[in-house]
């Protein structure tokens, strides 16, 4: 039996994402950072926030899941929100106000000082995710951008920055899921 050549454009896919997951190695110090500070917070009876438009608004939903029902262990439900999931809110901002507009009003109601707001973005130029971010810090939370390796004024206004060392969406993607799953992971074992 013959076998059949793999096509050149997808492994070329697989190894471009295995050397950008090598790559990002660097970005375990700042992972660890984010983890002890969302820990602590939520220790202190504060809560996690998250939010991201299209697959960061995908990827903030399923990083909040991990934390108000489970990871890898049982343990107490955790206080974690995704601000990209009430469709009411975000429809009745968008109308009323703008798109823009649908963090940050989400924002200055909803997050207290003490809160950690993970925040989303590939391209970093989110204009949404900038005004969510810049209210949440006006409210006391402290900030966490993930992101790729531009720095934009996300990276700059964050009190931490993951950034992804790649301008291409889907490797960038691809290594945030990792990144949120370590995350989780370390958190985790804190409770």
């Amino acid at each position: 039996m013959k076998s059949k050549k793999l096509p050149d454009n997808l492994i070329q896919q697989f190894d471009d994402c295995i050397t950008l997951l090598t790559d990002s190695k660097i970005l375990v110090p700042s992972i660890i950072k984010s983890s002890k500070l969302i820990s602590r917070s939520l220790k202190n009876k504060n809560k996690l926030i998250s939010f991201g438009n299209g697959g960061s608004a995908a990827d903030s939903q399923h990083f909040v899941a991990e934390f108000v029902g489970r990871f890898r262990k049982e343990r107490k439900s955790l206080p974690a929100i995704a601000f990209t999931t009430d469709t009411s809110i975000l429809t009745s901002i968008g109308n009323d106000y703008s798109f823009d507009k649908i963090f940050e009003r989400q924002c200055e109601s909803l997050v207290s000082k003490g809160d950690v707001v993970l925040a989303i973005s590939t391209s970093g130029k989110s204009k949404n995710v900038i005004s969510g971010v810049k209210r949440a810090k006006k409210n006391g939370a402290k900030i966490i951008c993930l992101t790729g390796s531009k720095t934009t004024e996300l990276v700059k206004i964050s009190d931490i920055s993951i950034q992804i060392p790649s301008n291409s969406t889907p490797r960038i993607q691809e290594v945030h899921r990792l990144i949120l799953h370590l995350i989780c992971d370390s958190v985790e074992q804190d409770f």
